[in-house]
């Protein structure tokens, strides 16, 4: 079983968490590793019933239209919630479009890889922590990184024109680093 995450950041809390795991770059763009597949990583609320650092264990992968693409056991991270995931094909950011997804598919939280990983076949779980809501998102940092995983320096220096926002969301990562990091050890 492999932890497929989009950027290194995430790839080294699997690692610290004793995974094995794949950095495949955001929207699972570069290619996937063989063997069972989970989804790990960073993950943004579809609604403020979950709060930044909680890790969703998720059984659900649905699309933008609320079909599922993936359904499962949950994998049983510790502390984790049950939760579905939105697969979609770019940032939530907007949080009045956050509301209307929750809406329509009844996912809980939005993440660009799981939806590849999920039509792969190879799925065999979705473990993903928030480090975005509705009410405190992403902001200046939703920009920063390539389709790689890599930063994005001109989107580095977006950020850094707006330290407060910058500062706060960077807490909110953090935290669901951590938490993803001791729900998977």
């Amino acid at each position: 079983m492999t932890a497929v995450c989009a950027t290194r950041t995430e790839a080294r809390a699997a690692r610290r968490a004793g995974l094995r795991a794949a950095v495949v770059g955001v929207g699972a763009r570069r290619s996937l590793p063989d063997g069972p597949l989970v989804s790990f990583g960073l993950s943004g609320a579809l609604h403020d019933g979950i709060v930044c650092g909680e890790v969703l264990d998720a059984s659900r992968i649905v699309d933008a239209e609320g079909t599922t693409l993936w359904e499962g056991a949950p994998l049983g991270g510790s502390g984790a919630r049950g939760a579905t995931i939105l697969a979609t094909d770019h940032v939530v950011e907007d949080p009045a479009e956050r509301r209307v997804l929750h809406q329509r598919t009844g996912a809980d939280a939005v993440d660009m890889e799981s939806g590849v990983l999920a039509r792969s076949g190879r799925l065999i779980g979705c473990l993903r922590a928030v480090s975005d809501t509705p009410s405190r998102t992403l902001g200046p940092l939703a920009g920063i990184l390539d389709t790689d995983g890599s930063l994005a320096w001109a989107g580095v220096a977006r950020a850094l024109v707006r330290p407060r926002h910058t500062w706060r969301s960077l807490a909110g990562v953090r935290r669901a680093l951590r938490s993803l990091e001791e729900a998977a050890a």
